[in-house]
Parts: structure tokens; sequence; C-alpha cells
């Protein structure tokens, strides 16, 4: 319970450095929340799934510090969730290798919606590290939602990361909405709650694991 309260305390103190333009302290308390989910995550069952969610978080946490530094280093934080997606692929791989085309389909759509309408706006130098980003986040999705319904892992523990994987999709949709089609002013708010709540969700399936899948 600390730690929801640590997340909490530090999204909100983030929130209000972002309303009143507090640069320092945006910078300062951005990665509180994300820190917050591992040291959370600790106390989950021990094994490759937490180990690779854990990984995820903490390339994560380095994603945020380096969007929110004053230099623009939006291709390095790009960088660093591209990190953090595929090491929620491996997590989501490990404990399921079936196809799922149904779940392939919708992540393939989904995917290929998105950069078609970043592209619309011109991208740029951006193309190609968009392009392949929006294949990456494509991918984790669709092994996130190809775990859904598989008899041998937990049913709690599916569908709390493939919705998580689905507002973490949504968040970066948003960024790269703002910032290649066209900006608007819930964007902040949107972003940070829709990234935050996919991640705390991601999180919170390895608590939900069962033995099994914890030592895969």
């Amino acid at each position: 319970m600390r730690w929801l309260f640590l997340g909490l305390a530090g999204a909100a103190l983030f929130t209000y450095a972002r309303l009143h333009d507090l640069v320092e302290l945006g910078l300062l308390s951005k990665g509180i929340p994300v820190l917050a989910m591992l040291l959370w995550l600790r106390q989950a069952p021990a094994g490759h799934y937490r180990r690779w969610i854990s990984l995820g978080l903490l390339a994560s946490l380095a994603g945020d510090l380096l969007l929110e530094w004053p230099a623009d280093l939006f291709v390095f934080g790009l960088g660093a969730f591209l990190l953090a997606h595929l090491a929620y692929l491996r997590a989501y791989l490990n404990s399921c290798r079936h196809a799922a085309w149904p779940a392939l389909l919708l992540a393939a759509s989904t995917g290929a919606g998105i950069f078609s309408l970043l592209a619309s706006g011109g991208l740029g130098d951006l193309l190609l590290p968009v392009g392949l980003y929006a294949l990456a986040i494509s991918a984790m999705l669709w092994r996130a939602l190809a775990r859904l319904g598989q008899a041998h892992l937990s049913r709690t523990s599916t569908w709390l990361a493939a919705l998580g994987a689905t507002l973490f999709v949504l968040s970066d949709s948003l960024i790269g909405i703002n910032r290649f089609v066209q900006p608007f002013a819930a964007a902040p708010l949107a972003i940070m709650i829709s990234y935050w709540l996919g991640q705390w969700l991601i999180a919170a399936s390895t608590f939900a694991t069962t033995n099994e899948q914890a030592r895969d």
C-alpha cells in the first residue's frame, strides 16, 4: 500500500508541476510513479515473468526522464520505450506461443492505423524510427492479447496485462498525435493517465501469475 501512496503522490506532484510550468519539479517527479511500481514489484512472485516486466518498467523510467529533459531528447526517449515494449513482449511470449490469429489481426490493424495517421502529419527523418516503434508496440499488444483464454495462465493476470498493454498503446498513440498530427489541450493529462494506469495494470499482472507461469 505504501508504494501505491508513493506513486499517487508522485503523479499528483508531476501533474501540479505540469499545470504550473515548473520544469525542474516536473523532471524530479515524473519518474516517481514508475519507480514506486518497481519497488512494489519486488513483492510479486519471482521468476522470468517478473524479471522481464521489471526490465520493461526500468526502461520506461529512463524514457520518462529522457522525454521530460529540457533538451529535445525525443528520439532517445523513443528508444527507451522501444526497449520497454520489447521487454514486455518477451515476458508475454515466454508464457504463450499460441499464434492467436484474431489477436494478431487486431494488433496489426491497430499499429498500421496509428502509423498511417502519424505519417499523414509528416514524420520526416523520424519515419523509420516511428515505423519500427509502431511494429514493436503492435507485437507487444498481439502477445498480450494472445494470452487471453489460455488455460495454463491465470485469467486475472492475462486480463490485467491485456488491458495494461492496450492503455500503453493508447498513451503512445496520443503522444504521436499530439506531436505530429494535431496538438490538443487535453493531451498531457490524457497521455499520463493512460500511461500510468497501463503500467500499473501490467505490473499488477505479475501478482496474479500462477506458479508455473512465474517460473517460466
